[in-house]
């Protein structure tokens, strides 16, 4: 077994936002993500076959979703996002690294 940190190996500077899968089974995906300032291409919606729980352990952002209902999530702030629910990020905080672990099941 190896012991990790979702805090260690964070890149100084960010030219694109990371995605990492952490695991991953038949069922159930999780990942850590990190962005600095990133946000979803403009007219580029998610809509995802899974749910997906999301939680911001650090930084801030702003999920915006089809029907125009914004949302913005601080450190601890988490959300369930049902299958094809189509949404983007709006916004993350260009200030420092917004690091979320995202679940998908």
């Amino acid at each position: 077994m190896l012991k990790k940190n979702l805090f260690e190996n964070i890149p100084g500077f960010l030219s694109e936002e990371i995605i990492e899968t952490l695991i991953e089974s038949d069922n159930v995906k999780v990942e850590r993500i990190i962005s600095k300032g990133h946000s979803s291409p403009k007219g580029f919606w998610y809509d995802q076959e899974e749910n997906e729980w999301v939680i911001v352990l650090k930084g801030s952002a702003k999920l915006i979703f089809e029907e125009n209902n914004l949302i913005e999530l601080n450190a601890y702030d988490y959300i369930n996002i049902p299958a094809h629910k189509k949404h983007r990020i709006e916004w993350t905080d260009p200030n420092t690294e917004t690091i979320w672990l995202a679940i998908f099941y």
